[in-house]
């Protein structure tokens, strides 16, 4: 007698998993698959870095900015264009050089905190540029450091700073939006563009609209750049915004101001002793 060939149990059914009807599994996946792996590794809570993916740092935006000085004008119609974005981004590049000198800052101090959690730990979205650097302060601090991927056509790409079991690959924004907001109790938004506005607007939102309400100290990194950027006091002068609004966030200018900051909102909103009972 030939054997009866069961049928395929729908969990191991890839056709279906893949399909429109199981797009609320792909989703329930996203949300779950993180969660195990977060309390597997004891991950309490994080602080996460915003910012663009086209920052360079300071070493590799010299080799650009060299290799287009030493082109021959005579020869490249665009010439004095090219040497203006390299001359752009060797300047831009002191971000990337703040982000990494305050994640391994903020990590030392986390690392020495005594507890058996790992709290504060450094979160971004895993791909280059400010990503890149602040998961590569904080494994020179000898730290975890979480990359929330997402799969896009371009510039995304798992850094190699990013601790190889906290690096996720997402392929819904709006879950990812969830992780980077659900555990984090302070954000950093250095420089960048649409999607760091984006990130930076959603959870100035969910603030002010109380749907979140957990204590999460937002500084917006260099003054300068962001008011250059966004008018936020338009806003509110133009009745769009209150007053109390431009509160929801602060601007610091120096990794050590922002440490400051970040360290001290910690200290007094989640890390105040009990008083022992008399």
């Amino acid at each position: 007698m030939s054997k009866i060939k069961k049928p395929q149990k729908a969990y191991t059914n890839l056709e279906f998993l893949n399909s429109s009807d199981a797009r609320i599994i792909r989703i329930l996946a996203e949300f779950l698959e993180p969660k195990a792996r977060f309390t597997k590794y004891n991950i309490l809570d994080t602080i996460v870095f915003f910012g663009s993916a086209r920052i360079r740092s300071r070493k590799d935006a010299l080799k650009v900015y060299n290799n287009v000085k030493n082109l021959d004008p005579k020869k490249i119609s665009d010439f004095a264009k090219q040497l203006r974005d390299a001359q752009k981004l060797v300047e831009m590049s002191k971000y990337y050089e703040d982000a990494v000198t305050l994640a391994e800052k903020l990590t030392k101090w986390s690392m020495g905190l005594g507890v058996e959690a790992n709290r504060f730990t450094v979160c971004t979205g895993g791909g280059p540029g400010i990503m890149e650097a602040a998961n590569k302060g904080a494994k020179q601090a000898g730290g975890y450091s979480i990359g929330l991927n997402i799969s896009i056509p371009f510039e995304q790409f798992v850094n190699k700073y990013v601790t190889p079991q906290m690096q996720f690959e997402f392929h819904y924004f709006f879950m990812r939006k969830f992780w980077f907001a659900y555990l984090s109790k302070a954000l950093i938004v250095f420089p960048g563009g649409f999607g760091t506005m984006d990130e930076l607007f959603e959870v100035l939102t969910l603030i002010q609209t109380e749907k979140i309400k957990k204590n999460l100290v937002i500084v917006a990194y260099d003054e300068k750049y962001w008011k250059e950027i966004v008018n936020f006091e338009a806003l509110e002068e133009h009745g769009m915004i209150s007053k109390a609004d431009l509160k929801l966030f602060q601007f610091c200018n120096t990794p050590d101001e922002a440490y400051d900051v970040i360290t001290k909102y910690f200290e007094k909103n989640y890390l105040k002793k009990k008083s022992s009972s008399k």
